[in-house]
C-alpha cells in the first residue's frame, strides 16, 4: 500500500456532530471502495463504530434537552430547570 493510501484513524473524541457525520461518510466511502487491505478495513470499521457511538451520544443528549424544553407539568405549565 502506498503512503498516500495509508489509513488515517481520527480521534473521535471532541468531534462535533457535523464532523462525526463527515468522518463517517469518509469511512463508508473508503470501506465501500474495496481497495483496502483487510486489517486497514477493520481499523476503519472500528473507528466508524466509535464515531457513530459518539454521534449517537450527542443526539441522545440533544433529544433530552429538547424534551426538557417542551415538557409541561400536570397543570400545563412549562417546566424549567438549568441544563447540566
Amino acid at each position: 500500500m502506498a503512503a498516500e493510501d495509508e489509513v488515517v484513524v481520527s480521534d473521535e473524541e471532541g468531534l462535533s456532530f457535523e464532523q462525526a457525520s463527515e468522518r463517517l461518510a469518509a469511512i463508508v466511502g473508503k470501506l465501500e471502495s474495496g481497495e483496502l487491505r483487510l486489517e486497514d478495513s477493520l481499523k476503519l470499521f472500528e473507528e466508524g463504530v466509535r464515531v457513530a457511538r459518539s454521534a449517537q451520544d450527542q443526539l441522545d443528549c440533544a433529544e433530552k434537552r429538547v424534551e426538557e424544553l417542551v415538557s409541561v407539568d400536570e397543570n400545563g405549565e412549562a417546566r424549567t430547570r438549568d441544563f447540566e
